[in-house]
C-alpha cells in the first residue's frame, strides 16, 4: 500500500515537470517567432539627388565647318575635266577641275604677236627720234619735226607697255583654266560637270576647311543670355559618353521668321577626328555659378518647433534625424541645399509617427 502511494506521487511529479518544460519551450518559440514576424515598420523612401538649381537645357545641332567656300574659275570657258568627288580630301594647290584651253592659248599667242609688233614699232620710232635730235642739233630740221618724232616715240613706248601687260594677262588667264584648292579641306559639293560652260566666278566646287569645326544650333530668345554667359558642352549622338567644350562664336542678328529662334554657332577648339562634318550633336547649356540643390517630397520634412530635418535610412533599417538647409518651398516639394549627402535615402511619408530608436523596412509601395 505504501509502495503504491510513493509511485503515484512520483508519477504526478514527473507529469507536472513535463508540462512545465513544454510550456517553457512553447513560450520561447513564440517569442522567437514574434521577433521574426516583426522586422520593422514599413516606410517609403526617396533618394537625394543634387543638381544645378537652374536646370540645364539641351539643343540638337549639326557639326559644320567654320569656313566653307564655293570655289569657281576666274575666266569663262568650257569644263574639260572635274578631278575631285564629294567627300574627297584635298591639299593646297591640288587641281580640282580644268577648262578647255584652246581659246585661252590663242589669246596668249595674239598677245605675244602684238608685243613683238610693238617692239618693232618702238625701235623704228626711237631711231627716228634720235635722228631728229641730231638734225636739230646741227640746225637742219625744225622744232615741229623734232616734236613729232618725240610724240611717235612716246606712243610706241606706251604701245609696248600695253602689249607687255596684255601678255601677262593672257598668261594669268591660261593659268586660271585650272581650278586649284587654296587650302586643305574636304569637298562637300560639286556644281559642275565636264562639257558645261561656266562663267567667271560661277560656283563650281565647294570646299570645307578641316581646321576648325563648330556646332550650329537654334536658340530661343529666352535663352540668349545663357548662351552668351553660360557654359556649353557638346556630345555626339555617335558617342554620347564623350563631351567637348564649346564656345559661342556667333549669334544671328535676326530671328528666323518661321521658328522665332536665333541661329548660334559654337566653336569646338578640342574637336578631334571623331567629330566629322554633318554629324548630329547635342549642345548643353548651363549657368557658370549655379547652386546645387535637391528636390524632395514635402511630406519627407520633419519639423517639431526646431530646424527642418529628414529621417535618413541606412542599409540595416536604422533611422537617424538630420537637420537640412531649406532653399525654398514649392507646392508639393521642398528644395534643400545641404545637410544630407547625395544618394542618401530619406523617409518620404509618415515621418511624424517615427522614432529614431525603431527599425524600419523599406518598401516600394504601401497598401492598407
Amino acid at each position: 500500500m505504501f509502495v503504491r502511494s510513493v509511485f503515484s506521487s512520483y508519477y504526478r511529479l514527473l507529469t507536472g515537470a513535463s508540462l512545465a518544460f513544454a510550456v517553457f519551450a512553447l513560450t520561447g518559440c513564440n517569442e522567437k517567432a514574434a521577433e521574426n514576424a516583426d522586422p520593422g515598420r514599413p516606410v517609403l523612401v526617396a533618394t537625394v539627388h543634387y543638381e544645378a538649381e537652374t536646370p540645364e537645357r539641351s539643343f540638337v545641332g549639326t557639326i559644320k565647318p567654320r569656313i566653307e567656300a564655293d570655289m569657281g574659275f576666274r575666266v569663262t570657258g568650257k569644263v574639260a575635266k572635274r578631278l575631285v568627288e564629294v567627300g574627297q580630301t584635298v591639299d593646297v594647290d591640288q587641281p580640282l577641275a580644268t577648262l578647255d584651253e584652246v581659246d585661252l592659248k590663242l589669246q596668249a599667242e595674239q598677245a605675244e604677236a602684238e608685243f613683238r609688233a610693238a617692239t618693232g614699232v618702238l625701235a623704228q620710232a626711237a631711231a627716228a627720234e634720235q635722228r631728229a635730235k641730231d638734225l636739230k642739233a646741227k640746225g637742219w630740221t625744225t622744232d615741229a619735226a623734232l616734236d613729232s618724232a618725240k610724240a611717235a616715240g612716246d606712243e610706241a613706248r606706251a604701245r609696248l607697255n600695253r602689249a607687255e601687260r596684255s601678255v601677262e594677262l593672257t598668261k594669268n588667264s591660261l593659268s586660271y583654266a585650272t581650278l586649284v584648292a587654296d587650302t586643305r579641306g574636304v569637298v562637300t559639293a560639286t556644281m559642275i560637270e565636264p562639257g558645261q560652260v561656266v562663267a567667271a566666278g560661277q560656283a563650281s566646287i565647294r570646299v570645307a576647311r578641316l581646321g576648325e569645326k563648330e556646332a550650329v544650333v537654334a536658340i530661343p530668345e529666352t535663352l540668349l543670355a545663357r548662351a552668351r554667359s553660360g557654359v556649353a558642352t557638346v556630345t555626339l549622338w555617335s558617342d554620347a559618353k564623350k563631351s567637348y567644350a564649346a564656345r559661342l562664336r556667333e549669334v544671328a542678328p535676326q530671328a528666323d521668321p518661321a521658328t522665332r529662334t536665333y541661329l548660334a554657332k559654337f566653336s569646338l577648339p578640342d574637336a578631334d577626328e571623331a567629330v566629322s562634318l554633318g554629324m548630329t550633336a547635342t549642345l548643353t547649356l548651363a549657368d557658370k555659378a549655379s547652386e546645387r540643390v535637391a528636390k524632395l517630397p514635402l511630406s519627407a520634412l520633419y519639423s517639431q518647433g526646431g530646424d527642418p530635418s529628414l529621417y535618413i535610412v541606412d542599409d540595416k533599417g536604422d533611422i537617424a534625424l538630420k537637420p537640412v538647409k531649406v532653399k525654398a518651398y514649392e507646392s508639393n516639394n521642398v528644395v534643400i541645399s545641404g545637410g544630407v549627402d547625395d544618394g542618401a535615402k530619406v523617409v518620404a511619408l509618415g515621418v511624424q509617427k517615427l522614432d529614431p530608436s525603431q527599425k524600419v523596412r523599406v518598401v516600394s509601395s504601401l497598401s492598407f
